[in-house]
């Protein structure tokens, strides 16, 4: 069955979101049952399958019920470019638009944080990036060299910061928003800065967590530079052990790994859309996009700048600078916070989103 340039015709789980440990919550992990694989090969190419076990804590023990969810990504378009989207669960709210970072897909956003800004009045949206996911892979581009990449990354990349910024601008025109807080983490927060440059009228409030206004500004230390260049996976497996060495170099000090966690991502990830050349891509784009510092000092959103202080890859300097370059900026630094969104600060981080968004009126 034929398929749309860049898109997978595997089927994937619904990753349904982030383990639950504590007594009474509910828990959804990611689990392909029988009846999900029996389905494969019969379903469209279009459609996907999940199945999603969820458990109960009742008193000692579990109760368990499995429900097929169908999973269908709306799409916008740019272009070429079509980038997959979805509403988290709730369409009513102040609209809050969702960027992830670097190589890794929309799902990469916890649930239990999703949960928590929904609580705190939004309507949130989730996307993949371009050369991510269920969006399209732009296969036909070249793959920059690793050392050209570095040495002269303008000469190379096949695409800019801007033009991901203008693959948000059709998410938003896809889902009827005119205007959003937007919100984006690490590349995910450039992409974001970038918009609020070039789409002033777009961006209600902007969100720069983990981030930098510019690639030469807080620059990863030589242990968490290796994430950067480190060799994608090539089984789902590869790809779930190098997530997991990975958040153990960069993630947050204080606050341990969920090992499980990452590793139903990666498995549900690879199955999604695994694109390794993306990545180089991708961080084509940010090398090659330059500064923004200069262009920062014209945003008037009002704006929110998280950093955490232990941040190995994106170092807090970086989260320092944006602050400074974009007027009547918040800071919040985390202690012993890394380069990822402990389950500690989800509440903290949705309550100060939802500040701005009262102060952007």
């Amino acid at each position: 069955m034929p398929t749309r340039p860049g898109f997978s015709s595997n089927y994937w789980l619904l990753y349904a979101g982030r383990p639950a440990t504590s007594t009474g919550r509910t828990e959804t992990v990611t689990e392909r049952s029988d009846t999900a694989t029996a389905l494969m090969g019969r379903v469209p190419g279009s459609i996907v399958a999940g199945a999603v076990l969820v458990r109960r804590r009742r008193g000692p023990g579990f109760s368990r019920r499995r429900t097929l969810m169908p999973h269908v990504p709306a799409r916008a378009a740019n272009g070429d470019v079509e980038l997959a989207y979805e509403r988290y669960n709730s369409r009513r709210g102040e609209p809050l638009l969702l960027i992830m970072g670097f190589s890794v897909q929309r799902h990469f956003w916890p649930a239990g944080l999703c949960d928590e800004l929904e609580r705190n009045g939004f309507d949130v949206l989730r996307f993949d990036n371009r050369d991510c996911g269920q969006s399209t892979h732009l296969d036909w581009l070249p793959v920059p060299p690793l050392g050209l990449l570095l040495g002269a990354p303008k000469l190379v990349a096949p695409y800019r910061l801007s033009d991901m910024a203008a693959d948000t601008v059709a998410v938003l025109d896809a889902a009827g928003w005119e205007r959003a807080t937007v919100m984006g983490v690490s590349m995910g927060g450039m992409i974001a800065q970038t918009m609020a440059i070039r789409y002033p009228h777009r961006v209600k409030s902007l969100v720069s967590i983990s981030s930098t206004p510019a690639p030469h500004i807080g620059q990863p230390t030589l242990r968490a530079r290796r994430v950067l260049t480190l060799r994608p996976g090539r089984t789902a497996e590869e790809v779930a052990d190098r997530l997991v060495w990975q958040s153990r170099i960069i993630g947050s000090p204080r606050y341990p790994i969920d090992e499980p966690w990452l590793r139903d991502y990666a498995h549900s990830a690879f199955a999604r859309g695994h694109n390794p050349d993306g990545g180089r891509r991708q961080l084509g784009a940010v090398l090659a996009s330059g500064s923004r510092l200069r262009a920062l000092r014209s945003v008037e959103s009002p704006t929110l700048v998280v950093h955490g202080a232990d941040d190995p890859l994106i170092r807090p300097v970086g989260g320092r600078a944006t602050a400074r370059a974009v007027r009547n900026a918040r800071l919040v630094v985390h202690r012993g916070m890394g380069h990822d969104l402990p389950a500690a600060l989800w509440p903290e981080i949705a309550r100060d989103v939802a500040a701005l968004a009262d102060r952007a009126g």
